[in-house]
């Protein structure tokens, strides 16, 4: 299949195929420098405190939303600044961008509620307590105009109204909900950590019409979809890229990607499927066709950069990370402590062609 833009320098790889698209064996990674087509060319420092989640490109504003523990930081991705932020928004995970409305949406995780705000001037419009618990990610779908939270610890997700911000009610998952991704066409597919599977639902009816397990994937929390072709990319921890029919959940491919991955996308112009991974990589996977895909490689980036955000328009590539000290002694309540941040490190890491 043709792909403007893409060319190959150097790259020597077998296509991964077969009904799990091969042993990972067969392909053996480029290195960054064989890969033309990304690098990093800013780094910005942001600093200031609180961990992060996802991150959220709105294109038309040249923002970027970046969720830091108690509020939203929107950053400028033409000068790299904190232009304005939106306050109070206790253990924020995502932000979902409602265009056509001129509205954003935040996960608030510690008190189970939405912060909705104007997308011009960042103001707080109002709050929206929800039935559940811990809301992770958000996602907003057009078709039916309701955002979507996914709560992880209630096992559920709740859907509200976008225009009136009534909550409409709760549909249980039967798993721990991760990344989600709407179609165009009013379904949703969302990812289960616990249960390493994907779970389709019908946003107006709030039926599940389909769960699909992810095998040979586990701990599944990326999630992207080509649209057109009907593909959707899971990440998952046991360094697998899984590739899914999101018809009828048929399993097509599942090349290799690097450790520690949280967040994915899918550039539709250029037909990459990328990864971001802890270990301080960008997997880039290629779509040769709907039912053939390759890893073209990794590039790399930093250690901790596991989110990322695509802007469609000029294909800029958004990954979030800092320095972090040693981990504190594990105990049996923390058994897998997080290590430290490093005052004043967090940084937005940009890439290119």
């Amino acid at each position: 299949m043709k792909r403007s833009g893409w060319r190959w320098i150097g790259i020597s790889l077998a296509i991964l195929s077969g009904p799990f698209g091969g042993d990972a064996r067969a392909a053996a990674p480029a290195s960054g420098a064989e890969i033309r087509a990304y690098r990093i060319v800013a780094r910005w420092k942001i600093g200031g405190e609180g961990f992060w989640d996802y991150l959220t490109i709105d294109p038309a504003r040249h923002r970027l939303f970046v969720g830091r523990s108690t509020r939203v930081q929107a950053i400028d991705v033409r000068s790299g600044k904190v232009v304005g932020e939106i306050p109070d928004t206790p253990g924020i995970h995502g932000v979902a961008l409602a265009a056509d409305l001129g509205r954003g949406f935040t996960s608030n995780g510690r008190d189970s509620s939405v912060t909705v705000f104007d997308l011009n001037s960042l103001a707080t419009l109002r709050r929206i307590p929800i039935d559940a618990q811990g809301p992770d990610a958000i996602l907003y779908d057009a078709v039916s105009k309701r955002v979507f939270t996914f709560n992880g610890h209630s096992r559920d997700a709740t859907a509200i109204d976008a225009v009136s911000g009534g909550v409409i009610g709760n549909l249980a998952l039967g798993g721990r909900p991760e990344a989600a991704v709407a179609d165009g066409r009013g379904k949703i597919f969302v990812n289960l950590e616990d249960s390493g599977a994907v779970v389709r639902f019908d946003a107006r009816s709030l039926r599940i019409e389909g769960r699909w397990p992810l095998a040979p994937g586990t701990g599944p929390s990326g999630l992207a979809m080509d649209r057109e072709h009907r593909r959707l990319f899971s990440a998952c921890d046991n360094e697998r890229m899984i590739v899914l029919d999101a018809d009828s959940g048929r399993m097509i491919a599942a090349p290799p990607i690097g450790k520690g991955v949280d967040g994915a996308a899918f550039d539709a112009s250029e037909g990459l499927v990328l990864s971001s991974n802890g270990e301080g990589t960008l997997s880039v996977i290629h779509e040769d066709s709907p039912e053939r895909f390759h890893l073209l490689g990794h590039v790399p980036t930093q250690r901790g950069a596991r989110t990322l955000a695509l802007d469609p328009r000029t294909h800029r590539i958004y990954l979030a990370t800092a320095s972090f000290g040693e981990p504190p002694v594990p105990t049996p309540e923390h058994p897998h402590p997080r290590p430290p941040m490093i005052p004043g490190s967090f940084v937005i890491l940009v890439l290119e062609r």
